[in-house]
């Protein structure tokens, strides 16, 4: 890891949770960040959330599975943060904020990033102090 882990700001949290999107990169074995890939992200409380609209097995979740370490940038905010899987008791809130943010797209669309599979491809975005 880069840092221990700290605290989001309250401005952090405000302008991340109100972005459309959210831009993620991976790290490299040798630190290097990965091509920015852009999702959706919701905020849940105090915590930051983003889902695998393809599952585990898409190539930005598996390589955040092996080396945990990433930077995220979204609502002028650009942190290093670590992917952390959340317990299970948080799907529903998660589900919840996807719900409130994103069913305009419709439902098709939104269902990519809920219920079981949604859950099954979840991170909590901690951020690392530098």
């Amino acid at each position: 890891m880069t840092g221990p882990t700290t605290a989001w700001t309250t401005d952090e949290l405000d302008r991340i949770g109100r972005a459309e999107e959210l831009q993620v990169s991976s790290r490299r074995p040798d630190g290097t960040l990965r091509p920015y890939v852009t999702i959706w992200v919701v905020r849940v409380g105090d915590e930051i959330y983003v889902r695998s609209a393809y599952g585990r097995e898409n190539g930005w979740f598996r390589r955040a599975l092996v080396d945990p370490r990433g930077r995220v940038r979204a609502g002028r905010v650009e942190k290093d943060v670590a992917f952390v899987e959340p317990p299970g008791t948080v799907h529903p809130a998660v589900d919840a904020a996807y719900h409130a943010k994103y069913d305009r797209h419709g439902p098709e669309i939104v269902g990519t990033v809920t219920g079981t599979a949604g859950a099954a491809a979840t991170f909590r975005l901690e951020p690392l102090s530098s």
